[in-house]
């Protein structure tokens, strides 16, 4: 697994994404989440769709990526969420120091 990985998910409101992103932060699961209004294209139950939805960047740890899906299909309004995970493989490593201290869970 990647030190440090970007998770992409999407919305069908920008109230939703921001209660989802507050929630990950909050759960130190994300270090940083950015919220991004998109418009999709895809199948549904049959049928082309094309909607307005809301995606989510959540940068964190490679540690903290099994907690953090769990908590996405726990907290997500749609019945299949996209949850994609791409390992980071470079970056700042004073900001990627960062994304671990804010992804460690406090101690007990």
């Amino acid at each position: 697994m990647a030190d440090h990985v970007l998770v992409v998910t999407t919305t069908d409101s920008e109230e939703s994404a921001a209660e989802l992103a507050r929630g990950v932060v909050e759960a130190r699961l994300g270090a940083c989440v950015q919220v991004v209004p998109i418009r999709s294209f895809y199948v549904w139950d049959g049928a082309a769709q094309d909607d307005p939805e809301w995606q989510l960047q959540i940068k964190t740890s490679g540690g903290r990526l099994d907690p953090l899906i769990a908590h996405l299909k726990a907290h997500h309004g749609y019945d299949v969420p996209e949850i994609i995970a791409t390992p980071i493989v470079g970056g700042n490593p004073d900001y990627l120091t960062w994304v671990d201290e804010q992804t460690t869970p406090p101690s007990p």
